[in-house]
């Protein structure tokens, strides 16, 4: 028998009311109320007020311009099953005004001139503006990808059935165009970010013991040694473990480390927190807009092999366009010189998309020849803007090469690091010793 006494009730769980399921054009808008894609943008104050300020030639506020484009950002959605999902408004610019504008530049002469100068430097513009904000963006990566398939279907449409393209040079153009986009793939995965052991369940590692405080409700992470008795806040548990950053910072033997505010957690040597990102990522090389993430421990490889197959395949296909609208002339002359070329559409086009390609494709170079640099140096981009600042690195070669010393163990065992990065087998002594 079973005493009364050892029976506890049974609380019953109040069941929630369910939400009605969305139609294909209904969605949660950003203030958690239903919307539906047919209002647009009906119903929008900080719109009415702009607009009522531009009429009567008022200046608009800067705050009312970046309510406007939230809204617009909010409600720009596409129909779809179970709700209509949100389209990013940087993937549309790309879309539109690319293919617009070389047709417009294939017109004329001066007009390609015009239209492939104001190109890059709109880029740059766009470029420092969500730099300056911190704001991620997948303008320069619907642009990159857009700019491989128009030029690939340019080169279908315009090139190939002039006949002078063989059918084995097609397959060796689309199989680059393939692996491009692979590459691309792995360079788009994790680039080692760091996970925050306050956000995950997971037991502590042997440098950290959990203490639990007074009221034996919460528990924190600290160093072993650290005084337990009383409740530790957050200032203290911070000023701990940069007291234990210190302390490893003078022992020769024990692992560089450094402590992150934003992601509340201990960061490894050559270890930096992406503010656009919002993490802190391993061995992190740069922030890179045209993959829309950062390049770090576990994606700089991927992210070398997807310059270089780019810059072949690229080279290939501008030189099978230009031996095609250009003939009885070398690439090279060709490329500056090409009599007749806007005769015809097909070929003004062809020829504008041969320099578009040319402008791309030497910035690229420029990044590929940057990583090389630093890779055979074993130094980080983000390193070497640090080094520049503090006016502690060695510049050569007017400035193409910066050298901070710290880590640069020779050319074939710098090379022969990098090759290894992301093996968590192999482990690198002189790195971690400061």
């Amino acid at each position: 028998m079973t005493l009364k006494g050892s029976m506890k009730p049974v609380k019953k769980k109040t069941e929630e009311p369910e939400l009605e399921p969305l139609c294909c054009c209904e969605y949660i808008d950003r203030n958690g109320e239903k919307n539906h894609v047919a209002a647009c943008l009906c119903d929008c104050e900080d719109l009415d007020q702009g607009c009522d300020r531009w009429i009567t030639c008022k200046s608009v506020q800067p705050e009312t311009c970046e309510k406007i484009m939230d809204t617009i950002s909010d409600r720009l959605r596409i129909p779809w099953l179970r709700g209509a999902k949100k389209v990013n408004i940087s993937i549309i610019p790309p879309l539109v005004l690319l293919p617009v504008l070389l047709r417009v530049a294939s017109w004329h002469f001066l007009l390609g001139v015009a239209v492939l100068t104001s190109l890059p430097v709109l880029a740059l513009w766009y470029y420092y503006l969500t730099h300056r904000r911190k704001e991620q963006t997948l303008f320069f990566l619907s642009l990159g990808l857009f700019s491989l398939g128009y030029m690939y279907y340019v080169f279908l449409q315009e090139v190939v059935p002039k006949g002078r393209v063989r059918p084995a040079q097609l397959a060796l153009l689309t199989c680059g165009l393939f692996l491009i986009l692979l590459a691309l793939y792995r360079a788009k995965k994790n680039p080692g970010y760091l996970s925050n052991p306050a956000g995950t369940d997971k037991s502590p590692s042997s440098s950290q013991t959990e203490c639990p405080n007074r009221k034996g409700q919460e528990t924190t992470k600290a160093f072993p040694g650290a005084d337990v008795s009383g409740s530790l806040n957050n200032r203290t548990l911070k000023d701990d473990l940069k007291g234990s950053s210190r302390m490893l910072t003078g022992s020769p033997a024990k692992v560089k480390e450094d402590w992150c505010a934003k992601c509340q957690l201990v960061r490894p040597a050559r270890a930096w927190h992406c503010r656009i990102c919002g993490s802190c990522v391993r061995r992190m090389d740069h922030h890179c807009v045209w993959i829309n993430s950062c390049v770090g421990e576990s994606n700089h490889q991927a992210f070398i092999l997807a310059l270089l197959i780019f810059l072949l395949t690229s080279v290939y296909g501008i030189t099978l366009t230009l031996d095609t609208i250009c003939r009885e002339r070398s690439v090279f002359t060709a490329l500056f010189y090409c009599p007749g070329v806007y005769a015809n559409h097909s070929s003004a086009l062809s020829f504008t998309c041969v320099w578009y390609s040319v402008i791309i494709t030497a910035s690229m170079a420029y990044i590929f020849l940057i990583q090389l640099i630093n890779i055979s140096y074993n130094v980080t981009e983000r390193e070497v803007q640090q080094a520049l600042r503090q006016k502690t690195g060695r510049r050569l070669l007017c400035g193409l090469i910066v050298d901070t010393g710290q880590y640069n163990r020779g050319f074939l065992r710098n090379w022969h690091q990098f090759s290894t990065l992301g093996t968590r087998a192999f482990h690198h002594p002189g790195e971690d010793i400061v």
